[in-house]
């Protein structure tokens, strides 16, 4: 990739914008963001395009910031960086995750649980994220990024990649069943990584959803059925990351005694209410709120060691809606992103 000198700034730029929730993306001319001395000035290379943008999008998640530019899978090349920044120089390559501030004095902060802080800012939510050709971000919230992981396939680990090895982190120790409901963005880097640790993955997709169980196999799930289908043994553990909030009793119900349930998603549909008997014998429910620079620091260092390939749909800025209208409908394998400069520099 070519260097960016520091400066290299234009006066203007594309973005597409969310002016109301449940409102199609406006493709716009906005002017370049100023770095704040504590922050980076970011040249987009990629962003990937996640549920949780189709939550806000679609206004499951009601209090973004109005209006909008989406956007929290971000890959791109620092252009200027703040005089408070350190660590990062013009040139590198970053990633921006879903956490993009925290104060770091509040009661959660204070005892290592930044992702839970009071006063926490999120890229493409309450600060503006990647569906842009620049942004900026707090550097340090920045993830630095290895070479190998500096161009538009790798957009989803900042977030797919990211949470899903957060909710992993919360399986219990000795764990070698594992069920993944919902094979897409997140599932799909996750069972990589834990087929690599010696782990049996067991795939849910939706009933009938035969090419997604392929892929599940291809990327060494033993087995992957539809989620209205019972594993062929019992599960250690089982990962949710469909927003579908009748799967978790089935998912309970899949799990052996001593066995977890983690809710990966932010948003999910009501769960039913169901017997005592799936949750006794010490079954544990979970969910996973946003994550932490350490989660950050911990799934790159798995990454590098593993190397999981993702499985991409590539498409312009322009057309963002058409990408998330193919999320909400289903109808990618993998993950989406949109792709705003290729790693020669040159804009698509």
């Amino acid at each position: 990739m070519n260097a960016i000198i520091q400066g290299d700034r234009p006066a203007t730029m594309k973005a597409m914008l969310l002016n109301g929730s449940d409102k199609e993306l406006v493709l716009s001319t906005l002017p370049v963001p100023l770095p704040s001395a504590s922050q980076v000035l970011i040249r987009v290379i990629a962003c990937g395009v996640c549920r949780t943008d189709l939550h806000i999008i679609d206004g499951d998640l009601s209090s973004p910031r109005l209006p909008l530019i989406p956007g929290h899978e971000v890959i791109g090349q620092v252009v200027e960086a703040g005089k408070e920044v350190t660590g990062i120089s013009p040139g590198d390559t970053v990633g921006i995750p879903w956490l993009g501030y925290t104060c770091g004095k509040c009661k959660f902060c204070l005892r290592g649980q930044e992702n839970l802080c009071d006063h926490a800012l999120f890229t493409g939510y309450t600060i503006d994220g990647g569906f842009a050709e620049f942004t900026v971000a707090y550097g340090a919230f920045c993830v630095r990024l290895p070479p190998q992981f500096g161009d538009a396939a790798f957009a989803p680990f900042m977030c797919a990649g990211l949470i899903g090895y957060r909710a992993y982190r919360f399986v219990p120790p000795g764990s070698s069943t594992i069920g993944l409901y919902g094979f897409g963005a997140a599932a799909h880097i996750l069972a990589q990584i834990a087929v690599a640790q010696g782990k049996k993955i067991f795939a849910f997709s939706r009933p009938g959803d035969v090419a997604t169980q392929e892929f599940a196999r291809s990327l060494g799930a033993v087995w992957a059925g539809g989620s209205d289908q019972c594993p062929p043994e019992q599960l250690d553990a089982c990962i949710l990351f469909a927003p579908a909030g009748e799967l978790v009793p089935k998912a309970l119900s899949d799990c052996i005694k001593g066995g977890v349930v983690v809710c990966g998603g932010i948003h999910m549909s009501d769960i039913p209410s169901f017997p005592y008997s799936l949750l006794w014998e010490e079954r544990q429910l979970r969910s996973v709120a946003n994550l932490t620079r350490k989660d950050g620091e911990d799934f790159m260092a798995a990454a590098e060691q593993h190397t999981p390939h993702t499985s991409v749909k590539k498409y312009s800025l322009a057309d963002a809606n058409l990408a998330v209208d193919d999320l909400r409908n289903g109808r990618i394998k993998g993950a989406a992103v949109l792709v705003m400069h290729e790693k020669d520099g040159e804009t698509r």
